[in-house]
């Protein structure tokens, strides 16, 4: 979701799917570890006590969602928002995480309600129909998302789970920086958030992401943190710091390519074009904090060895 917290660029999160939504009458199975009531915050996110576990669950986080059907509370999941289109199997709906609807989400019975944000005083709308609402806010940092998934599996009924979930995800990371090879110099980047050249510096999630393999990034400027860590470069100041490797967090939402990117006015005369070093990856995996930033990871790991070869 970083692209939303660019200035006035939403950053449209995403997942979708069918499964088959649970009976609201159907017997709800045994709390799988005993541990309910429990109390769940996720960093920088109010705690929500849940009295029993949750049998009908509500994402409208398309990185939660990604998450609890990773750390096996996917057949709890009645509905997701129409930006969750990952797994295949979570139960697709028009429901809205940006703009969230409380009647829309009412009519799904649910017990639980997952969101990024707290927008339009939700959480208070659903308490009134005795509904709890848990808020994951974005990451910002590799350890903020590892606690999400340990706070989405006690939440759950999952808990241990989560923690494994987390440990794993933590481990696999780990292993992938450690095993790259890292050239002689520093190599720097320029990572895309759209074709009017918003990018992502190092102060961000992502940043910190790349920062990993020793990687400089050229939107930092003189302070990362301004524009809240989204700037929009120019053509001319990312053609004069000439990046070694470019990133394109675009290639689905806006068609860009290592093509694309070639045929912009001078960008052939960029290292990582010549080089052959323009990596499109999945929007998606680019902008979620969910277990599957281990694909990303790797992906970034076979660019630095290939750049540094």
């Amino acid at each position: 979701m970083f692209r939303r917290f660019a200035p006035l660029l939403a950053l449209l999160l995403v997942l979708t799917g069918c499964a088959t939504r649970p009976s609201e009458d159907s017997a709800a199975p045994p709390d799988t570890e005993g541990t309910f009531p429990v109390t769940v915050a996720a960093p920088g996110a109010p705690p929500v006590t849940l009295d029993r576990q949750p049998q009908r669950i509500v994402s409208l986080s398309p990185s939660a969602t990604e998450t609890l059907f990773a750390l096996g509370a996917g057949s709890q999941v009645v509905a997701v928002d129409s930006a969750s289109d990952y797994p295949a199997q979570a139960p697709h709906t028009q429901l809205s995480g940006l703009s969230p609807d409380p009647e829309a989400i009412a009519a799904y019975h649910p017990d639980l309600v997952v969101v990024y944000a707290d927008t339009f005083g939700l959480a208070d709308a659903l308490a009134k129909i005795g509904t709890k609402t848990l808020v994951m806010p974005d990451a910002k940092t590799l350890d903020d998302a590892y606690a999400q998934f340990a706070a989405l599996g006690k939440a759950t009924g999952h808990q241990a789970e989560g923690e494994s979930l987390a440990r794993q995800t933590r481990d696999d990371i780990d292993k992938v920086v450690a095993g790259t090879r890292k050239p002689a110099r520093p190599l720097s980047y320029y990572w895309e958030l759209d074709p009017t050249y918003y990018s992502a510096t190092s102060a961000t999630f992502i940043g910190q992401v790349l920062t990993r393999f020793g990687l400089t990034d050229i939107a930092d400027g003189t302070d990362p943190k301004a524009n809240g860590g989204y700037p929009q470069l120019s053509a001319e100041r990312i053609l004069q710091a000439n990046p070694d490797l470019v990133f394109l967090a675009d290639s689905k939402c806006c068609g860009q390519s290592a093509q694309t990117v070639a045929a912009r006015p001078g960008w052939n005369t960029l290292t990582a074009v010549q080089r052959q070093q323009v990596i499109a990856l999945d929007d998606d995996i680019a902008s979620r904090w969910s277990p599957r930033i281990v694909e990303l990871v790797r992906t970034v790991a076979d660019a630095v060895a290939k750049a540094g070869a």
